[in-house]
Order: structure tokens, then C-alpha cells, then sequence
């Protein structure tokens, strides 16, 4: 009996021990190119990274986990030529802090290959996500950007927030926030 009793002891401890491991550890990794894309950013932008959760200070990992949960800061799907072809923006970021580069990408997938169009550099670990189609305002423009397709918002929490949007020919960038 009292044998019986010890290992139930052990077992449970285990069991308790097993459980706070499991809540404490980080959240999945999300951040995972599609197929091929890594090779093409890893060539022509050798030594970045995808933005990842881990590349945000805890303030802003916050504000990102609390609108878009543990999706992966750096990279969104986004039809924002609006042809339906396989289109991604990215933020790819190099160096260590407080000395970090960071660009914004939308790689778009053409047959076996990938397009890929900077439309931003900057410093710091910006967040990326997309907005539908529709009306917006910017903080300097008279007139209001009429995006026809999916836009990609490009944010430095506390700080400013850009959005892109294609015209047809090229990325118009309006500022939601300085």
C-alpha cells in the first residue's frame, strides 16, 4: 500500500513537472517560407531573417499577439497585385539590436520563380499584416487611397505605421501614424 502510494506521489509530480514545461515553453514558430522562397531571400538577401515573435521587445510582442495571436510578425499572404498569383510580404531583418536593418519584401510567385519588390527599408523589427481593399486616409495625403486589392501595413508599434497598397503600376505608400 504505502509503495502504491509513493509511485502515485512520483507520478503526479511528474505529471505537474510535464505540464508547466509544456506552458511555459514559447509558443510554435510561424515564421516558415513557403516552398522555394527561402532560397531566393537567403540569395539575394544573405545573412536576414524573417521578423520573428522572438525579434519583438516584450511591449510590442503584446500589442502583435493581442490583434493577430501567434501568427508570424514578419510574413503575411496577401493578394495585393490582386491577380491571385502566390504573393507574400515579408520584413527580413539583419544585424543585432539596436543596430538592426530591416526591409519590407512582396515576393510574388511567377511559374517556378519569384518576383520580389522592396518597398521599404528601415531600422528596428517592424511587424507586417494586411488590410482589405477599400478607402484610406492618410495622415499627409489630401486625397484618400482607393486600394482595389489587399494592402500590406507595415508598423513600428508606438512609433509609426505605413501602408502599401498596388495602383497597377506600382506601390503607393500612405502613413497611418508618425
Amino acid at each position: 500500500m504505502r509503495l502504491k502510494s509513493l509511485r502515485t506521489c512520483v507520478a503526479s509530480l511528474c505529471l505537474f513537472a510535464f505540464i508547466q514545461a509544456v506552458a511555459a515553453a514559447p509558443p510554435p514558430d510561424r515564421c516558415v517560407y513557403p516552398r522555394g522562397l527561402h532560397d531566393e531571400i537567403s540569395k539575394k538577401y544573405p545573412g536576414t531573417h524573417l521578423v520573428g515573435l522572438a525579434d519583438l521587445d516584450d511591449y510590442n510582442r503584446k500589442l502583435y499577439q493581442k490583434d493577430h495571436g501567434t501568427r508570424c510578425p514578419g510574413l503575411v499572404r496577401a493578394n495585393f497585385y490582386g491577380d491571385g498569383k502566390p504573393t507574400w510580404a515579408l520584413v527580413v531583418i539583419a544585424g543585432e539590436p539596436p543596430k538592426r536593418k530591416s526591409e519590407l519584401l512582396v515576393a510574388r510567385q511567377v511559374g517556378k520563380t519569384w518576383e520580389i519588390r522592396s518597398l521599404q527599408t528601415s531600422d528596428g523589427a517592424p511587424v507586417v499584416w494586411r488590410e482589405g481593399p477599400g478607402k484610406y486616409d492618410g495622415m499627409y495625403e489630401k486625397e484618400p487611397l482607393r486600394a482595389k486589392s489587399p494592402v500590406i501595413v507595415l508598423c513600428w508599434y508606438g512609433s509609426s505605421a505605413i501602408l502599401f497598397a498596388w495602383t497597377g503600376s506600382e506601390a503607393k505608400k500612405i502613413w497611418l501614424s508618425d
